[in-house]
């Protein structure tokens, strides 16, 4: 396999904004996806549904990332990460406008689906950049840079979100993407290093579409219930036809010459944990970001702009807690930072079961806070852990993968809270439409012991893992 090649040997001044670009394509994907959480309840309203039926606007952009991103890793490999960053930032530009002129859910969705397809190449992409650029010394102070402008959208994003409902529409969530991405994209044209392979291998589209059809499967089987009415049996139909799909995919990847996502990935202890890890931890930290505005909107009483407000000493922890990952992971090591961290993100999702309509101000700020500390420092530790022993060889490949499973499992924590909020409101005898309170409860309960009961992945961890052993200067972060 030959080495991916590089137009010319980026300056420290290249690497610094080539850094800040990538901040800013997390910016992009993180403002437009917590701005929409948040103003749901109104754009329900203005389009004739029911707030609790509105998770579809979520899981098409975030299902359709999953189902777009192993295209991207190609893509990168064969155009180059700077054509391919410049057309991400470009395409879910345009998609945002689209979402701003959508009058009925159904298109909505749709244009939802198109700023998916820029968010797929996007995220993973820019990250790939990074890992090609640096070398694995800095690679998680890069990271952790990176991830901290990035941790603006969500800080601004509820807050902004709900303002600009309250004194416009909720269309103007959408379009203010559009001056960031312009910016994006001539920046990007103009400072982002080139990186691309040679000898990119022929697109598996056989192993793609196995992949493609396993992963919507699973969604509409878990979604489809609640919102297309698909019966109990078709539901099972689709289990088995998603579950025979990646079965498939693994049978054809041990045979195919080049698959999309070779299997020798998983021989990498840290990935394969690391990975595994994410697809179930990352449920519950998906639904949590649909399922909290909502609380407060709906059961509560909130109004956009308050419920934006609330969501601050989340956004405000999680920047907080992230500076002090690379510390904790270099001191106590991998297993043990994410074993305790995992039971204390559930427990922190399990405590809004407690919620009321009496709890003190203080106490719900605290509460929000604490949730917000905890899942930044989740978040930080998985991401590094799944790639930080992937060669420059299995970077790209590596690192389609991971973007994949993380932004699958965010669709399946929206599609999960989503389906057991219908449930228990028709299930719990105090729970109906008016009166929510019961059916979020039980929602957050269960999606806090998914979360929790993923620390056992993590025990697999050997107890020694941990950062490279050399010490990272702090100045070296810029």
């Amino acid at each position: 396999m030959s080495m991916p090649s590089t137009a010319a040997s980026p300056s420290p001044r290249m690497l610094t904004v080539m850094l800040w670009l990538v901040a800013t394509g997390f910016f992009m994907q993180t403002l437009d996806s917590t701005i929409v959480n948040t103003a749901l309840p109104a754009m329900a309203t203005s389009l004739g549904e029911l707030p609790l039926r509105m998770q579809s606007v979520v899981i098409a952009y975030s299902l359709t990332m999953a189902v777009m991103i192993p295209v991207s890793g190609w893509l990168a490999d064969r155009f180059g990460t700077r054509r391919v960053f410049f057309s991400a930032i470009l395409v879910f530009t345009i998609g945002s406008l689209l979402c701003a002129n959508a009058h009925t859910l159904t298109q909505l969705v749709l244009w939802r689906i198109v700023q998916g397809v820029g968010g797929a190449m996007l995220l993973p992409v820019g990250r790939l950049a990074v890992l090609r650029t640096f070398p694995a010394e800095r690679y998680l102070p890069a990271l952790s840079f990176v991830a901290i402008p990035g941790l603006v959208g969500p800080l601004i994003g509820p807050t902004l979100g709900g303002w600009l409902v309250k004194i416009a529409s909720w269309h103007w969530i959408f379009l203010i993407n559009v001056p960031v991405g312009i910016i994006g994209c001539i920046a990007t044209f103009i400072f982002m290093p080139d990186s691309r392979n040679p000898d990119t291998a022929p697109f598996d589209m056989k192993g793609y579409l196995l992949l493609v059809l396993g992963m919507v499967a699973i969604s509409f089987a878990l979604d489809g219930r609640t919102e297309l009415g698909i019966q109990h049996a078709a539901v099972l139909v689709l289990l088995i036809l998603s579950l025979a799909a990646f079965v498939a995919y693994g049978l054809h990847a041990v045979r195919a010459p080049q698959p999309i996502f070779s299997l020798d990935l998983f021989r990498i202890h840290t990935f394969s944990v690391g990975l595994l890890g994410n697809l179930f931890a990352r449920i519950g930290s998906g639904a949590m970001p649909y399922l909290i505005p909502l609380l407060l909107q709906v059961s509560l009483g909130y109004s956009a702009f308050e419920a934006g407000l609330m969501m601050l000493p989340v956004a405000a922890a999680g920047m907080t807690s992230k500076r002090i990952v690379t510390q904790l992971i270099t001191k106590y090591g991998y297993r043990h930072i994410l074993v305790i961290n995992t039971v204390l993100v559930g427990l922190a999702m399990a405590s809004f079961s407690l919620t009321s309509a009496n709890q003190p101000l203080w106490l719900r700020l605290v509460q929000l806070a604490f949730f917000g500390g905890v899942n930044s420092i989740q978040f930080t530790a998985m991401n590094t852990l799944t790639l930080k022993d992937l060669g420059t060889g299995g970077a790209s490949s590596g690192n389609s993968l991971f973007s994949l499973v993380q932004m699958l499992s965010m669709s399946l924590g929206v599609t999960v809270a989503g389906a057991l909020l219908a449930t228990f409101t028709g299930l719990i005898p105090r729970a109906t439409a008016v009166n929510t309170l019961p059916a979020f409860h039980a929602t957050f309960l269960c999606v806090g012991i998914i979360t929790a009961g993923t620390s056992w992945i993590f025990a697999q961890l050997a107890p020694d893992i941990r950062r490279a052993a050399k010490k990272t200067d702090p100045s070296e972060r810029t």
